[in-house]
């Protein structure tokens, strides 16, 4: 469809850009009035495509008459659409994990005990939906929570003012400026007071992009500041796996990461309760001093006074390091030769001179570039890349036609031995042949 969008020129690009974006404006836009229309209807004619993923108005079953359909679609289900939605599962380009509603209840309470007031939830649409429902249920409760999402089907279920059809990974709105608006009024009310953002980006994606991102919404939060508090920092919750920490704190220095566990309800893995390896590795990244977050002492965390701030229960408090050292929520041993904690399973190595894994591998760099083992740049820059390119093609190139020339004299010498053996066979018959005619003239 879009294969001749490459010959368009840059006018007749942007008209089309502009007639796509009104496609979508408007699609987004029929999606509300039929939630509308749709809450007004009985409960016996509220129905729901589950093929489609849609709801259906009366004038729509005759299309969906051979789909699967859920009826009697209740105003708690509307309230609850992460439930009524297939979560998308294409690990290569938007598998969504939901939150189970453990992590989801703590992350709400958490807020609301930090007198957080305003949540913008970048892709945790279950997160947004409980803040809401527990509003709609508790008058005491006045927090409000905007979604910026990937998926377009929950446009559905909510307005305007409480969903944004969003790509974290490129800052873009698809509803355009108007749906910009939208966030910026969100973060800047009451002076940018009371808002906190917290997202749970795909794990698969790289952090750099997300921060850049991020850093795009923090500096639309700091429009609506005054000069005297140009200092502040827009509060962040940023749920992502351990092993991300120095990458994150590389873009965020003043984020620290907690010991709380994360879990999802459709991940296999992901799973609060299993101990060692096995447990959640996923965790929460915030600008927010540890020291104010209680974490859950009934699911094993504790208070460390010495480091202020709750931790697991395994991770136990490294006077050498002086800090509850340990990432992964197993109790980590200190190395006196690398002057630091490391893995319960990791050893230290003579040779490599740190500590890792007793099967590692000891040859080639371990820091730096990967192709000539500098330490002052990665294997992407690195000066050498087109010759280890060309190399690697050479060698490529070279195995290539070893593999063919192997082929073709294997063919040759199976079609050899076959004319051999026909040749052979051939000969045996006529010597037998002959044989029978001497006996039968005998």
């Amino acid at each position: 469809m879009y294969s001749g969008c490459l010959s368009l020129s840059h006018q007749e690009l942007e008209t089309f850009g502009g007639q796509l974006q009104c496609m979508a404006l408007f699609a987004e836009h029929c999606s509300r009035v039929k939630y509308l229309k749709f809450i007004e209807l009985p409960l016996s004619q509220r129905k729901f495509c589950q093929r489609c993923q849609q709801l259906l108005l009366p004038d729509d079953e005759e299309k969906h008459r051979k789909h699967q359909i859920v009826g009697d679609i209740s105003i708690t289900q509307l309230k609850r659409p992460s439930q009524l939605l297939y979560p998308l599962e294409n690990k290569k380009t938007n598998a969504q994990y939901l939150f189970a509603d453990r992590s989801c209840l703590f992350l709400v309470d958490l807020l609301s005990t930090l007198g957080f007031r305003r949540v913008l939830c970048v892709g945790t649409p279950r997160l947004h939906e409980l803040i809401r429902l527990k509003a709609s249920g508790d008058k005491k409760s006045n927090i409000k929570s905007l979604l910026l999402d990937i998926d377009f089907r929950y446009s559905q279920f909510y307005m305007e003012d409480s969903f944004c059809h969003y790509n974290m990974f490129n800052h873009h709105f698809f509803d355009g400026k108007a749906a910009l608006e939208v966030c910026r009024t969100f973060l800047q009310k009451d002076k940018g007071e009371g808002v906190i953002m917290v997202t749970d980006p795909p794990f698969g994606g790289l952090v750099e992009p997300l921060a850049v991102t991020f850093k795009k919404l923090i500096a639309m939060w700091k429009e609506g500041q005054s000069q005297d508090n140009s200092h502040k920092e827009l509060p962040i919750f940023w749920i992502f796996p351990y092993f991300f920490e120095s990458r994150i704190c590389q873009f965020f220095p003043s984020f620290c990461m907690l010991d709380y566990q994360v879990d999802y309800d459709n991940h296999a893995l992901y799973k609060h309760g299993k101990t060692g390896r096995k447990q959640s590795p996923v965790r929460i990244f915030t600008n927010i001093p540890p020291n104010k977050i209680i974490l859950p002492i009934e699911e094993g965390y504790r208070f460390c006074p010495l480091c202020q701030r709750y931790v697991s229960l395994e991770n136990q408090h490294c006077e050498h390091c002086n800090s509850c050292t340990s990432k992964d929520g197993r109790k980590w041993n200190h190395c006196f030769l690398c002057k630091k904690c490391v893995k319960p399973s990791w050893i230290h190595c003579n040779i490599c001179n740190h500590c890792a894994l007793p099967d590692h591998s000891c040859n080639g760099p371990k820091d730096g570039c990967f192709i000539c083992g500098e330490l002052d740049h990665k294997r992407s820059t690195c000066p050498n890349i087109f010759t280890s390119k060309k190399v690697n093609n050479t060698l490529f190139f070279r195995a290539v036609r070893k593999r063919k020339q192997r082929k073709s004299n294997k063919m040759k010498m199976e079609t050899t031995k076959g004319q051999s053996m026909n040749h052979t066979t051939v000969t045996g018959k006529k010597k037998r042949r002959e044989k029978a005619h001497q006996y039968l003239c005998s």
